[in-house]
């Protein structure tokens, strides 16, 4: 069905390499049942899980001071537990660029996945970077390369930015979400992203695949702190104004659903999603509900979705939990789009104007990131 889809909706359909597709298959298979049942895969997930657990413990200890007192004990505050900590981990991210560890991180990683992927390149520098510094500040990273690519390349740029999701970001992820599967679905997004993007937007011989250079601003210490500070600040405010917005337009549009239907919006999706689901490998009597979560992150966020999950996450297999967890762990819902373009646009406007028309595509793409993250999950998992 995921290749399906994408096949349909392909720039190139002669030219899908089922080559890399097939290889990228099997790594991921091999990954996700060594991370998940291997003593080593485990240990490995349980150490980054436990790294990212103790720094959410050390943004505890800013949120506190600040705003110690607002929350009565056992009492939880989303703003403050899930929200706040992007400014700790966004400081720690300046700081790894500042000291030119994240620069070389990148780029070595972006050619081991370059070998993998069979793509150019600064298509897997993107995806790394993405992954590590955000998905707006990766294309400043390369703003002097963006005017000169075309409108595929910016496609699949793009494209990874939305399938990944930004490090400043995982540890609210993980209280929401068990945290190995976080870790899971990072590594596996970013291979996923390449095998569906084989389908969908096959090149390789046009493409300049030079290794990019990477933009780093010289600022001293403390001028850089303040400003990836102020840069996680105003991610967790974007967060928190979406979630308003979203939460109080879906409370509207369920109440309008109900009155004239007798059924909510998100019952509505959930039946959509269902076969989608239950495609995935999650039980019968868990897809209405599984459908409904993963319509909602594509029509809001994945926060929206997130938290309607861990409402009900007492009532599902662990098997739906495991797959749904992982699909969720992504950018690819409709005001992500429009967030990249605009991001584009801010550095070269005709490219901006390339990813605005690739719209739809990329919203489809980057769901059936997530739809083979979340199924290679349920083809493993015990």
């Amino acid at each position: 069905m995921i290749f399906g889809i994408g096949w349909l909706i392909s720039y190139n359909k002669r030219g899908v390499k089922l080559r890399f597709v097939v290889q990228i298959l099997v790594i991921e298979i091999v990954l996700a049942w060594v991370l998940l049942y291997s003593q080593a895969g485990v240990y490995l997930i349980s150490g980054l899980s436990g790294v990212f657990t103790d720094l959410m413990s050390y943004a505890r200890v800013g949120t506190d001071f600040v705003f110690g007192g607002l929350v009565n004990d056992n009492q939880f505050s989303f703003f403050l537990f899930v929200l706040c900590p992007i400014i700790f981990i966004s400081a720690l991210i300046g700081i790894l660029q500042h000291l030119r560890i994240l620069p070389l991180m990148i780029k070595g990683i972006g050619y081991l996945l370059s070998k993998i992927n069979g793509m150019p390149r600064l298509e897997s520098f993107n995806a790394v970077s993405s992954l590590l510094v955000g998905q707006s500040e990766n294309f400043i990273a390369i703003k002097d390369i963006v005017p000169h690519l075309n409108e595929r390349r910016m496609y699949t740029l793009s494209a990874t930015a939305i399938s990944t999701v930004s490090m400043s970001i995982v540890g609210s992820y993980m209280t929401l979400l068990e945290p190995r599967y976080v870790m899971l679905s990072l590594i596996l997004n970013m291979l996923s992203t390449f095998a569906v993007l084989q389908v969908v937007n096959p090149y390789s011989d046009e493409a300049d695949n030079k290794m990019p250079k990477l933009n780093v601003p010289k600022h001293s210490f403390v001028e850089m702190l303040g400003e990836y500070i102020m840069a996680g600040f105003k991610m967790a405010m974007i967060v928190a104004a979406m979630l308003v917005g979203f939460n109080a337009l879906l409370a509207m549009v369920n109440a309008i659903f109900l009155g004239g239907f007798g059924k909510s919006f998100q019952d509505i999706i959930g039946y959509l999603f269902y076969p989608v689901a239950w495609l995935t490998g999650i039980v019968s009597q868990d897809s209405l509900t599984a459908g409904s979560i993963m319509g909602t992150k594509i029509v809001a966020n994945e926060f929206v979705a997130m938290l309607q999950m861990k409402d009900l996450v007492a009532h599902l297999e662990p098997r739906t939990v495991a797959i749904l967890s992982v699909f969720l762990v992504s950018f690819a819902n409709i005001s992500t789009v429009g967030i990249i373009a605009g991001a584009v646009k801010s550095i070269e406007e005709v490219q901006g104007n390339m990813v605005a028309r690739a719209a739809f595509r990329l919203l489809v793409g980057a769901t059936l990131v997530s739809l083979l993250s979340a199924s290679i999950v349920g083809l493993v998992y015990r």
